[in-house]
Parts: C-alpha cells; sequence; structure tokens
C-alpha cells in the first residue's frame, strides 16, 4: 500500500497502471468506514498477490486529487487500467463485494502468471535465445490455454524454427475460432502458404518458372500470388507483399481480396510486439511495417 500525493500520483497510479490496475482508496482520518475498509483492502492486495496494487489518497490532504476524481463521499474506491478510471465503489463493502468488484475487472492468477512468463520469453528472444524462449511460451500457453497473444507467439517461433509439424500441433486448440481473430488467422495463412511448398524440391527453379509466368503475363496473379506464398513460406517478406501489391494495384477484389488479406496477415507476422506507452503516448512502429501499412492503404483506397 503506498500513500499517493500530486507529487508521486502520476508514477504510482498513471504509469503504474499501464501495468498492473490500481485501486485507489480514497479515505480521511476522522472517516470511520474508511478505518474498517481500509486495512480489509490491504489484505486483499496480499491474498490477490500482485493482480493489482493498492495505493491511497487523503482526500483532505489532497482535495486536488479528490476533486479530479469527482469524489464526494469516503470512503470512495476507483480502479485504473491504462490509466483509465474503469470503475469504482462508495462504502465499506464487505470482503464478498469487494473481492466480486476485482474479479469483475482483473486479469486471474494464471493470467497474469502467463503473461510475466510470455513477457520473460519476448526477452529471450531479444537475447537471441530462441530455446529459452520457446520453452517459456509453451509454459505461457499451458497455463492459461486462452491467451491467444502468447499462442500466437509460440506458433509462430516454431515455425521461424521450422518446427511446422508442432506448430500444427501448437495451434490445433484454436484452429476452430482462427477466422474469426485476425492474428490466427495470419498464422493459418503463413502455415497454408508452407504447406503449398511442400513438394517444391528447388525454390529458386520455382520463382524462376513464376516470374517467367508473370513476366509474359502481369494480369496472371495465379502465378503472382504463388509467388508470393512461396515468397512468404521462406520468410520473404518484403517481396511477397511487393508481389501482393501488384495483384492489388490491378485487382482489388482478386480472388474473393485473397490478396489483401494475404498481405495483412504478413503485416501481422512481422509486426514485433509493443511495449505499453502512458496514455496519450503512441507505441514505436516497425518501419517496415509502417511503410507497407500505407501502401495497402494507398492502393486500397485509390
Amino acid at each position: 500500500m503506498i500513500n499517493v500525493t500530486v507529487a508521486n500520483f502520476e508514477a504510482e497510479v498513471i504509469e503504474a497502471s499501464m501495468h498492473t490496475p490500481v485501486l485507489v482508496d480514497f479515505w480521511a482520518p476522522w472517516c470511520g468506514p474508511c478505518k474498517v475498509i481500509g486495512p480489509l483492502l490491504e489484505k486483499l492486495e496480499t491474498d490477490y498477490a500482485g493482480r493489482f496494487k493498492l495505493v491511497k489518497i487523503d482526500s483532505d490532504q489532497e482535495q486536488q486529487l479528490a476533486a479530479a476524481f469527482g469524489i464526494r463521499s469516503i470512503p470512495t474506491c476507483v480502479l485504473l487500467i491504462n490509466g483509465q478510471p474503469v470503475d469504482g465503489f462508495m462504502g465499506a463493502l464487505p470482503e464478498g463485494q469487494i473481492k466480486a468488484f476485482l474479479d469483475k475487472h482483473l486479469p486471474s492468477a494464471e493470467e497474469l502468471q502467463a503473461e510475466e512468463v510470455e513477457a520473460e520469453a519476448q526477452d529471450a528472444l531479444a537475447e537471441g535465445d530462441l530455446e529459452g524462449a520457446l520453452d517459456k511460451l509453451q509454459q505461457a500457453v499451458q497455463t492459461d490455454p486462452n491467451n491467444d497473444d502468447a499462442r500466437f507467439d509460440l506458433v509462430k517461433l516454431l515455425l521461424e524454427m521450422g518446427q511446422d509439424d508442432d506448430a500444427k500441433v501448437a495451434f490445433a486448440p484454436v484452429i476452430a475460432k482462427a477466422a474469426g481473430v485476425r492474428r490466427l488467422d495470419s498464422l493459418q495463412r503463413w502455415m497454408t502458404a508452407r504447406d503449398a511448398q511442400a513438394n517444391v524440391n528447388d525454390p529458386d527453379a520455382r520463382a524462376a518458372e513464376l516470374q517467367a509466368a508473370i513476366a509474359a503475363n502481369k494480369r496472371d496473379f495465379d502465378a503472382r500470388f504463388a509467388l508470393a506464398q512461396l515468397l512468404m513460406a521462406y520468410g520473404q517478406w518484403v517481396p511477397a507483399m511487393d508481389e501482393l501489391l501488384e495483384i492489388l494495384m490491378r485487382d482489388k477484389a482478386w480472388s474473393e481480396d485473397l490478396a489483401r488479406k494475404t498481405f495483412i496477415a504478413i503485416l501481422d507476422i512481422i509486426d514485433p510486439p509493443k511495449p505499453k506507452v502512458a496514455e496519450g503516448q503512441v507505441p514505436p512502429e516497425d518501419p517496415t511495417v509502417a511503410t507497407y501499412r500505407r501502401r495497402l492503404s494507398s492502393v486500397v483506397l485509390s
């Protein structure tokens, strides 16, 4: 539990809530109900083991903060997530009601553990430790099977490591919902592209054959798409997107929007994880992703 003032409000509440939900307890020394709920909130912070952070604001001493939150009576508790108030309650509620309030908004212990392990996996990737990252991502998915972000990263890493069969096994539990979850759909399109090359003995010869067909007929979209899939299968993302753009410039709706959907899939795959940033700030975007997003918009909207 931390006592917050105007001086440390930004760091202890706004910035902290970008990573962990923050429960703000507005109280005053003379308030009887505050003395009841205060120890209960501290107990719950311990019981919830990092699922939320508790801070206290003396509404008499910090009237500017109390006014900013529109506090009219105390005790009042306000929950902030990602820099924004999301919910709150007034009065000294019993423990059961406070727990119900918290459980409605907070990640489960399993989700929190999976997020922590996934963050460790990203650190391992940044250090070039692929095996370590793979182990962490497998742990994250086992801990929270519904964590689609962790599963996306796991399947992506397995494909990057050439472990396609393992990637398909890891993807199998979500295959039924892939069509409705864009990033999962993107992974499936990548796996399809890799499967399409399974019987290609000489990728260079196949690429030359397709390029010859395109040179003979620039509107041979089947050849262009096959070349894009070949390039995609081997991680040659920029040339693959260039071929897909050539299709889109000539026929935006070709084959039920297949070129655009595949282009977006590549952007999803190559877009690196973005760090959380303070409210009002924009996370940095990968230059290649930014460039090709603009090119796609330009072609589609022209």
